[in-house]
């Protein structure tokens, strides 16, 4: 211990005389730890975290799926289910104490504090079951939680608010527990304030701020209700109780919910489809999970772009490493005559070896400690990227323990790498040798291990350069391709319209108002609503043809849907290519038609099959002559500006209903009358236009909440964040990369020269000129990078596959990236040489053989 000591001691006084070398190895450092630190941050709260609850470990979800059809019918990946079948599986399933069911996508609800405020603001809402926060064991930070009695068709209406909105929202007024509040104009009793740091089950983007028993949404949403419908809509987690085990539970499930299948979802109304429901049962299964980190949707959404970074930022280190080895190799250098003294004083080359390597370590753990500042503010400025839309992200940059041990090792395996080669080499030294001088021979061997590094610098700078290109190439194709829709000069005004008392009658009535009045806002072009807009939501259902008879429920005969008032297509620049668009003579007493898109076409009719005056319907062969269709629009993407899901697309009327005897089709078709967009057409810029868009709302419906407004460009590129920061940060990398290369690049070339002063003073002396040793300089650094472009550009092919699932439409042997690539490598690679190879052909030869 006391050696030890004095080996810390030995290697700061070391630091302090070198203070030039000593900021440059711990900013090195910092850049390279703290990116990888920041990484692993974000991978532990997104991937790792448990949920801010009691005993997260004896949580468990049941299923493992996070996405699933409407309709609850089968899934490929079970893990939503209707509100019925989560009583069945509570009332099978003895082993858990507590089984919680809550809402999956969330709501929005406009909220007024009555007899306060005036005007309505959002408020995200979950629905959950009444032992929701009794199964987490979430106690309430001011009132009380929500309880099973509140959870009675009976019972009062209660909610319980998000302790971040009532310090936001309602400026942690203590009067809000008890008070009384209007959501979506019915009132609710404010029980309690939920815990500082709990934000729900499921970690993600603007989390709920109020939940409300489950037993509420039919009051809610009035004749759109689907609690007592097959809908798959609720998510399930338990809590084990003491001694009880997994065992059998999913099995027991699985047979439940297969069971359901047959009795309640098909029942008479799909009675049709039982038999290829029956076939499709042995595939039709339950997981049971653990779920201390809750639902992890955010996982599966960003593991892959979270792994690419963490990739990056591991050779972004790997290459920081290899410049302090450079810097500790020249040092060790420059101390050789030092160290061969202590050799033939009697020091072990063991003592010597231990010596350098503390020094290395101590170096790295300083390096880490500025790397935690970089990983905290790294965090904070990954997730604005990532999130930039989003009002709040429940990510904390702060580091908590398991991060500052990541830290903390990662320092000393970082110290462990440098170090060990540096410390080997000076050992190995030979006393003799070294004491009679290091530049009388020509030979040049004990470069080799530094030049070996900067061959290992360009291999990966090439890669991380390449990489970072067809990101951004794969960025700029998605953010410019053919959308099939205008963004010039539109806005989308995103709207929660609580309108589930309205008739039909006063529905259109209230719509057609509320576009004569935003058209007639100065500066505004044209207004149209719609369902929902480009990016923002999607509907889909089972399309089936008149005549053309059940469709296989295995195949994908979906298709999304939007129900948009007369002129958005037009307004959306969307043109008709044959047949009409949709107009304001279809009304209710017309019949019901549809304008479908080209993808549909292609989809469900036949090569020169004429879609304009056939029928079509949904999910039942008996309403297969439902729409009418009219005209066929050009195909646009209003899924996934990836291209990676897409699906066709048809457009129905806003003023139209369709009368289904069967309550699931009806709830769909009156939900989907709910519109969530009004889109404008500007004629300039959207300077001064919010406040009357605004006033404009409040006086048609007081009730019409606004949940933002937004340029179609931004509601483009929101869809983006992900992409784009990946292309960013791998592109940040990618520069830093570069640079820490030249630099090393620049290391070696300069120790070469000076190692080599005395050959080069003799080649002058015999009749070399400048341009002789600037070629002969140039000529050994760039040996290097060739070696590392040869090595490295066969990697960056090979290496494109990680990033595949990335890339739009972009190769991954995209001759433009490598070409930029080697070009920007190579050009670095000329600015750090250069200054060595001019300074070598400023050499006197008399001054450098007399030093000699």
């Amino acid at each position: 211990m006391q050696t030890l000591r004095q080996d810390i001691w030995y290697a700061l006084r070391q630091m302090r005389l070198s203070p030039v070398f000593t900021l440059t190895a711990m900013l090195t450092l910092a850049l390279g730890i703290g990116a990888t630190t920041a990484i692993f941050s974000l991978i532990h709260s997104v991937m790792l975290k448990s949920l801010p609850v009691v005993d997260p470990s004896s949580l468990y979800r049941v299923g493992d799926g996070n996405e699933c059809c409407v309709e609850g019918g089968p899934q490929t990946n079970w893990g939503m289910y209707s509100y019925q079948l989560y009583q069945r599986f509570q009332q099978a399933a003895p082993e858990f104490e507590q089984l919680a069911a809550f809402q999956a996508g969330g709501s929005q609800f406009s909220v007024r504090r009555s007899e306060i405020d005036r005007l309505t603001k959002p408020l995200r809402g979950e629905f959950v079951t009444g032992n929701y926060f009794a199964t987490f064991g979430v106690q309430a930070f001011a009132g009380r939680a929500l309880v099973p009695a509140d959870d009675q068709p009976a019972a009062l209406p209660a909610a319980m608010l998000s302790y971040r909105a009532w310090q936001q929202e309602y400026g942690a007024d203590p009067k809000v527990v008890g008070a009384t509040f209007m959501l979506d104009s019915h009132p609710f009793t404010v029980v309690g304030i939920t815990p500082p740091g709990f934000y729900g089950e499921t970690l993600r983007s603007d989390p709920p701020e109020i939940w409300i028993p489950l037993q509420q949404e039919p009051m809610l949403a009035g004749t759109n209700s689907i609690l007592k419908q097959t809908n798959a809509w609720l998510r399930v987690i338990g809590r084990l109780r003491p001694g009880a085990t997994t065992d059998g539970l999913a099995a027991r499930f699985t047979a439940i919910m297969r069971q359901w299948l047959i009795t309640d979802f098909v029942g008479e109304d799909l009675k049709e489809y039982l038999p290829q429901i029956k076939a499709m049962l042995p595939k039709q299964d339950i997981k049971v999970v653990p779920a201390g980190a809750g639902v992890l949707t955010m996982k599966e959404d960003y593991k892959d772009s979270l792994r690419i970074l963490f990739i990056v930022c591991c050779l972004v280190l790997l290459i920081a490493c290899a410049n302090i080895a450079n810097l500790l190799m020249a040092r060790g250098t420059a101390r050789q005559a030092q160290t061969s003294v202590r050799l033939a004083l009697g020091a072990s080359r063991k003592r010597l070896i231990r010596q350098s390597l503390t020094e290395a370590i101590v170096l790295s753990c300083l390096g880490g400690l500025a790397g935690m500042a970089i990983a905290y503010l790294g965090v904070k400025v990954i997730v604005m990227l990532a999130f930039h839309s989003a009002q709040f992200v429940p990510i904390d940059a702060r580091p908590s323990l398991p991060i500052l041990a990541f830290a903390f090792g990662l320092s000393l395996l970082t110290g462990a790498l440098f170090g060990t080669a540096p410390a080997w080499l000076s050992s190995r030294a030979d006393p003799a040798e070294a004491l009679r001088g290091a530049n009388r021979s020509t030979r040049d061997s004990s470069s080799l291990p530094q030049k070996t590094l900067v061959v290992v610098q360009a291999t990966i700078s090439i890669v991380l350069l390449a990489g970072a290109g067809l990101l951004i190439r794969s960025l700029q194709k998605m953010e410019h391709q053919d959308f099939g829709f205008e963004t010039d000069h539109r806005i989308n005004i995103a709207v929660n319209a609580p309108f589930s008392g309205y008739s039909a009658e006063k529905l259109d009535a209230l719509y057609r108002e509320l576009q004569a009045r935003l058209s007639a806002i100065p500066g505004v072009q044209r207004a149209a609503l719609a369902q929902y807009s480009p990016f923002t939501d999607n509907w889909g259902e089972m399309v089936i043809r008149e005549g053309h008879g059940i469709p296989n429920v295995n195949e994908d005969q979906g298709s999304s849907w939007d129900h948009v008032g007369p002129g958005y297509l037009e307004l959306m620049g969307q043109h008709i290519v044959r047949g009409r668009s949709i107009t304001e003579q279809d009304t209710a007493a017309t019949r019901n038609i549809a304008v479908v898109d080209e993808m549909f076409v292609r989809k469900f009719f036949k090569k020169g099959e004429q879609p304009v005056g056939t029928h079509f319907g949904l999910n039942k062969a008996d309403y297969s002559g439902t729409f009418e269709i009219v005209g066929v629009v050009r195909e646009a993407n209003y899924t996934d500006p990836s291209g990676q899901w897409r699906r066709p697309l048809f457009f129905v009327p806003l003023a139209q209903h369709v009368h289904y005897p069967i309550a699931m089709l009806q709830m769909v078709d009156d939900r989907t009358h709910m519109i969530e967009s009004v889109v404008l057409q500007l004629r300039g810029s959207m300077e001064g236009l919010e406040p009357q868009i605004r006033r404009v709302f409040t006086e048609v419906d007081p009730n019409l909440t606004i949940l933002n407004i937004r340029t179609m460009e931004e509601q483009v590129a929101n869809r983006l964040d992900q992409q784009r920061t990946v292309a960013q940060m791998t592109g940040l990398f990618g520069i830093l990369a570069l640079i820490l290369a030249a630099v090393g690049l620049y290391g070696v070339t300069a120790y070469t020269v000076e190692r080599r002063t005395s050959e080069i003073g003799v080649r002058m002396a015999l009749g070399a000129d400048r341009g002789n040793v600037i070629r002969l300089v140039l000529r050994g650094a760039f040996l290097q990078v060739l070696i590392g472009l040869l090595i490295g550009i066969p990697a960056s092919i090979g290496c494109s596959h990680l990033i595949s699932a990335q890339l739009y439409q972009v190769r991954g042997w995209d001759p433009l990236v490598l070409g930029g690539s080697v070009i920007a490598l190579a050009v670095c690679a000329l600015f750090a040489s250069i200054i060595p190879a001019q300074r070598a052909a400023s050499i006197d030869p008399v001054k450098a053989l007399r030093a000699e």
